[in-house]
Parts: structure tokens; sequence; C-alpha cells
């Protein structure tokens, strides 16, 4: 990856904001000098000051925002307007990427006078370098623009570009899937302790083995199918496990759930414009 020349303004100290700034900096694409933060809270500029002395870090971002080449909007949904209003006369020639949920394209362009503007919808695990962000873009975004996006989340995860018009899917998979993904692995673990396991050694156990699984999907690019078959030998503990999955009702209750979330992601939306 390439460096990042000029200054990235994150308006929004919060966890979203301290995920994107350790994957940016331990990858080597900005130096902790080209890094600013503005943040109201008092307890959260002063994690900032500790970790990450060499940043500039202010309770307002009138005197950040004219230096950055990119500015990053992460804070509530609701205070996207009024952040945008209050700078209004700083937004010109620079890169705007919101994390904001819900906030769309058309609502960014009008709220920031911007076609340069990027709608992103990261997910937690972006805390810990393992997230997956999908992203989209207002009509002025240019490709050296595109490949900065790209650049800045693949630091914490992984990254693909869709149609605006995909987003709520992918609020419902990727964004909302993080939760499906600890409730499954709560009951797994609890399935262990129901089977004598120690508490600390199911939940180790089952996290590994999640943890396990989708790292075998992706490093194979084998069909999850084809590895779960390869795991269920004919009248073993793995396909009578499978076949009392199939009975509760496990498969529909996930898609049906992600087609809820999705759905939820729409209304929401609608209930905004």
């Amino acid at each position: 990856m390439q460096s990042i020349r000029g200054q990235i303004t994150l308006l929004g100290g919060g966890n979203m904001g301290k995920a994107l700034a350790k994957g940016v900096l331990a990858g080597g694409l900005i130096e902790e000098q080209q890094l600013a933060v503005a943040d109201p809270s008092p307890s959260i500029r002063k994690w900032w000051q500790e970790n990450h002395p060499c940043a500039c870090v202010a309770a307002t971002a009138e005197n950040l925002i004219p230096q950055a080449e990119v500015v990053i909007v992460a804070v509530k949904p609701a205070h996207v307007q009024v952040l945008a209003t209050q700078y209004a006369d700083f937004w010109a020639k620079r890169l705007i990427i919101s994390v904001a949920a819900g906030v769309t394209l058309c609502e960014l362009q009008a709220a920031f006078k911007s076609g340069s503007v990027v709608r992103v919808m990261p997910n937690t695990p972006a805390l810990v370098a393992a997230g997956a962000a999908a992203f989209c873009c207002g009509p002025d975004v240019n490709d050296d623009q595109v490949a900065l996006v790209h650049q800045i989340f693949a630091a914490v995860g992984t990254v693909d570009r869709v149609d605006e018009t995909l987003m709520d899917a992918v609020t419902g998979l990727s964004g909302s899937g993080p939760a499906y993904m600890f409730l499954i692995l709560e009951a797994l673990a609890d399935g262990g302790v129901a089977a004598g396991l120690s508490r600390e050694l199911a939940q180790r156990l089952a996290s590994q083995t999640m943890l396990g699984a989708a790292k075998l999907v992706l490093d194979s690019q084998h069909h999850p199918a084809i590895l779960k078959d390869a795991v269920a030998s004919p009248g073993g503990t793995t396909i009578t496990g499978l076949a009392m999955l199939e009975r509760k009702g496990l498969r529909s209750a996930l898609i049906q759930a992600v087609q809820a979330a999705a759905q939820r992601s729409r209304e929401l939306g609608m209930a905004a414009d």
C-alpha cells in the first residue's frame, strides 16, 4: 500500500474512529502527525491525547478541517446535518467519508453541498482489524479517492464497493451480523457447558472454532457446503448435530434475520427522508 500524503481528520473519536486510526497507523498509511481528531467529550479527547500524543486533538473542528485531505464523519446519524451546517464553509475540495449508519449519499450531498462524499457501512470487528466494510460513492469521487477509501478500510479488514441500492442488504448481513455470530457463539458455549465443559474452556473452543471455520472458508475459497460435507462423515456426530440444526430451523432463522434487518434498515432510511 502507498502512504497517504495529506491529513486525515476524524470528526468523532469513538470506537470506529479509534479502530480506523489504529489500522492506518499500523499499516503505515499515515504518520501520527497527519492525524487530527475532533470530539466534544473531554474523556474521549483525553484518551486520544494519551494514546496518540502526536495527533492533533481538539473539541471543535474549525481549525482541523481546512488542513484535511480526507474527513471521516464518525458521529451519530442525527448529528451529521448539524455538523455539516456548523462547518459549512470548509467542505469544498475534500473527500468526505461518512460511517454514520443509514445516512444516504443523497442526504450527504445535500448536507455537505458536495458530490465528493462516500457512504460506508463498517462493522465492529474493525476494532480488531477483522472488519467487513462496504461503500458507495457520490458522483464527484474520482478513481484516486476510491483507491484511498479502499486503503483506509482495508487497514481494518475487508472492503467492497457496492451500488447504494445494496447498502441495506450489507447492513442486514455484515453490519448486524456480528451480533448474530455472538449469539451463535454464546449458544455453542452453553452447549459445551451443558455437555460438561467448564465455561472458560467452552467459550474458548467455541470462539476458536468460529474463527477457524471462517478463516478456512476465506483461505480455501471453497463453498461452505463443501467444507461442511467434509466434516460430516456418514453416521457420525457432525451429521447428527447438523440434522438437529435443520429440524430446529437454524438456516431459515439466519436467512430471515438478515432479511428482517435489511428491511428495517430500509424503513429507517425512509423515515429519515
